[in-house]
């Protein structure tokens, strides 16, 4: 009998909505846990969250988080749907949710309260900022996290080019609590094991944010002098690593060392480069980025193609690419090599899970939960 996943038989109650929470449990899914979504009455603000919109007037935004999951609604502000839940929950692993502070406290499904009736489970709480200190409490948004913690300041065009601070493209801050969210789960369920005692994971929007702060929070902390700024598509700390011209379009080079540097030097045609005592080193190169700027792309302009280009240095051993779009990125033949676009069914394209496994891959049961009828 084949296997639905490592984490088969493994019971999950979702009540949370929007990002965090639903990439946290959609993980647990694609691996085999049973995963229950309870939406509210109306349904997760997400399916509305379009277009585009499916045949059934979902959202895709919707659609790429809540795959793999059963469906079901209760309005917990009514005491016998509380009961529902608690009934639900008798036999379940793990809670995850993403209440403010105080609600479920308020409908007697606090941690504490659930803790005492179920000891086995593991109750998981995405947040903004956790329940106390000076931000306790108060509700939080990716894009306003972004902007808090410093992440915004350090995305974008330089200040002298007269750039502007730029919420990154993606929400990785809903991205990064969701990941961490379940490894929380993950560790809690394997102290459980020798306990027999689940516990309280809390995984906070703003903690997610500042742990997304490397190299820049490294670099601020061992000299406070050091300001982090926007650098465009520059590295703080690493020279050549930004997008350069080419005589078609722009290539983007990641040279992390000499070596790489000078196969970088030899694949252009500029072997002197490599030499030059003022890129001997990657200390070097930093103090003279603009001047290794200016060189490697007059060089690199004489390459009018910049696919090819980019595919002889890398099989050269100098990390680098071509700027891809979002649809020649999930076209890419690699793409399709390593499994990463799922169908389900007639109408489900998502993107796989990119956690892989042996013995017990992801598997991919079933599309999100149809739309709750009122």
């Amino acid at each position: 009998m084949s296997s639905l996943g490592s984490l088969e038989g493994l019971k999950v109650i979702d009540l949370s909505r929007v990002l965090g929470g639903p990439y946290c449990t959609q993980i647990l899914a694609d691996h085999g846990a049973d995963v229950l979504k309870i939406e509210p009455p109306q349904g997760d603000e997400t399916r509305g969250w379009g277009p585009p919109f499916d045949a059934h007037g979902t959202a895709s935004y919707f659609l790429g988080l809540n795959r793999n999951k059963r469906g079901s609604t209760m309005d917990l502000s009514q005491p016998a749907q509380r009961e529902q839940l608690l009934a639900l929950l008798a036999d379940a692993d793990v809670l995850v949710e993403n209440f403010k502070t105080g609600t479920l406290e308020k409908w007697g499904l606090g941690f504490d309260t659930l803790h005492a009736r179920f000891p086995r489970l593991v109750h998981c709480r995405v947040s903004g900022f956790g329940a106390d200190g000076p931000r306790g409490g108060l509700p939080g948004y990716d894009a306003a996290i972004q902007a808090l913690v410093g992440l915004m300041s350090i995305n974008g065009e330089p200040a002298a080019l007269g750039g502007q601070p730029l919420r990154m493209g993606v929400p990785v801050v809903d991205i990064v609590t969701g990941l961490n969210a379940a490894l929380g789960i993950m560790f809690a369920l394997k102290e459980r094991e020798k306990s027999g005692q689940g516990q309280f994971v809390e995984a906070a929007l703003f903690d997610c944010g500042l742990s997304l702060l490397h190299p820049h929070s490294a670099n601020h902390l061992l000299d406070p002098e050091r300001i982090p700024g926007r650098s465009g598509n520059a590295h703080p700390n690493i020279v050549p690593y930004d997008t350069f011209a080419t005589g078609s379009t722009p290539i983007f080079l990641a040279v992390g060392n000499d070596g790489q540097f000078a196969k970088l030097c030899e694949g252009i045609g500029a072997p002197e480069l490599s030499g030059d005592p003022r890129f001997a080193s990657n200390a070097l190169r930093n103090q003279h980025r603009d001047e290794l700027k200016r060189l490697l792309e007059a060089q690199l302009a004489a390459f009018d193609d910049c696919e090819a280009l980019a595919d002889r240095l890398v099989r050269a051993g100098v990390p680098c690419a071509p700027i891809h779009d979002v649809p020649a990125a999930l076209a890419d033949p690699h793409t399709a090599h390593r499994g990463m676009v799922v169908e389900i069914g007639d109408g489900y394209r998502g993107v796989a899970s990119p956690i892989k496994l042996s013995r017990t891959p992801a598997t991919y049961r079933v599309g999100p939960p149809s739309k709750p009828t009122r």
